[in-house]
């Protein structure tokens, strides 16, 4: 995991090679999935085409965390938004793909060996499921997304 943020503000870092592309039911979505490189992981991701244009094979890094500043700090004052930050640098920056959301649902696998967890993101919406031991920073919270090629 990188050394970026500090303390426990990331939750969740892999890197994801995309498996299937399905863009059938709207314009400026598409359904991907994709495996992890140690093949422990898979994802399932609502993803914006036209921000961020993907294809089968591509890999991408993909980061969840609680919070976008790089001391790791959660924000107090969630109010202002994540752009609303002006002059500082922060993990926005380092990513091409950045979305807020919630991790609202945890289950068991059905091997009772790994867990799925699910997060919206204004409708857009993820499934990651793995060992417990690389999901359990997890919890239902907000978090954000953040994807770069």
């Amino acid at each position: 995991m990188s050394n970026l943020v500090a303390g426990d503000a990331q939750l969740f870092e892999d890197t994801f090679t995309v498996t299937q592309f399905d863009q059938s039911k709207y314009d400026r979505v598409a359904r991907i999935a994709a495996t992890s490189t140690d093949n422990l992981t898979t994802m399932s991701l609502d993803i914006n085409t036209e921000l961020f244009p993907l294809r089968v094979g591509n890999n991408i890094e993909v980061l969840l965390a609680t919070s976008l500043n790089l001391d790791g700090i959660k924000d107090e004052d969630e109010e202002k938004g994540w752009r609303h930050v002006r002059g500082e640098s922060n993990l926005a920056d380092m990513y091409d793909y950045v979305c807020h959301g919630k991790i609202y649902k945890f289950e068991d696998g059905a091997d009772g060996q790994t867990i799925r967890a699910y997060i919206s993101f204004g409708g857009l919406l993820m499934q990651l499921e793995g060992p417990y031991k690389k999901l359990t920073p997890l919890r239902v919270d907000n978090t954000y997304l953040l994807i770069k090629k």
